[in-house]
Parts: structure tokens; C-alpha cells; sequence
């Protein structure tokens, strides 16, 4: 179900929040060059989302982005991770740029960036994001 959809007209990129009921999960997909302005402006939909929803699962799709990653790990950090944590985010599935992962890797390669309470995990793959997500959802029942 789709849940909120900003899209660019000027290039046509966009970020999509929607919600699986079948997997109890929220999923961002990013599509195009998503500039910085952009990135900001969809991370915090989803914590005004997320406040609402309250659900433990993100699954972030960066697969068909295009340009640079949104660079601000310490906005990140700092401001958003907190946020979502106290909404009740635990799990982000990260599937990375092909071109990026190793740059999104070592962006977040600190162990845990946002701390104990909120597990990240990055993919180079959709399938295996997925089925990290119900692992942690076995793992939690």
C-alpha cells in the first residue's frame, strides 16, 4: 500500500514510502538522482510516517539511484536515527547503489552507527535484504 510518493518533475526521481502488510514492513525506494534537498526532504516523511506507523522494519531501496549518495551520515546520527528510533524503528535493510556499496559500507562501517537499539545491515541485493528483515522478525516472535 502506498503510503506517500515525492516526485521531481524537473528529472523524475522520486522516493516512495510504502507500507507490505503481507511482511509488516515499511519500504523506501529511491529512484533517479536524488539530490540532497531531496534526500532530507524524504527521510523526514518517513519519520512523520514512522511516528504514526510505529513499525519496527525499514527496507531501503536505493537499487535504482542514480548519482551521489546522500551524503550526511551525521545528519543521519544525529537527528533522524534518534527520531526513528523513538518511533519504534529497530531494523533498516540497506540495499546500496551497485556502483556505491563500498562507499555506503564504509560510510556506515563503525559497527553500529545508530547505536545498539537499531541493527543496520546493507545488501547489494533486494532478495537478501528481504529475507534479513524476516529473519529479525523470527527472531523477534
Amino acid at each position: 500500500m502506498q503510503i506517500s510518493k515525492q516526485l521531481d518533475l524537473r528529472d523524475g526521481s522520486s522516493c516512495e514510502l510504502t507500507y507490505n502488510e503481507a511482511d509488516n514492513w515499511i519500504r523506501a525506494t529511491w529512484i533517479g538522482y536524488v539530490d540532497p534537498r531531496e534526500a532530507y526532504q524524504g527521510a523526514t516523511t518517513f519519520l512523520e510516517v514512522q511516528e504514526d506507523w510505529q513499525c519496527p522494519y525499514l527496507l531501503n531501496d536505493n537499487s535504482r539511484l542514480r548519482g551521489p549518495w546522500f551524503d550526511s551520515v551525521e545528519w543521519l546520527t544525529t537527528v533522524w536515527a534518534p527520531h526513528a528510533q523513538r518511533f519504534g524503528l529497530r531494523f533498516i535493510a540497506h540495499v546500496a547503489q551497485p556502483q556505491d556499496l563500498l562507499a555506503q559500507a564504509a560510510a556506515l562501517s563503525d559497527g553500529q552507527p545508530f547505536g545498539p537499539d537499531l541493527q543496520v545491515q546493507m545488501f547489494d541485493d533486494l532478495a537478501s535484504a528481504e529475507e534479513w528483515l524476516r529473519q529479525m522478525q523470527r527472531a523477534e516472535s
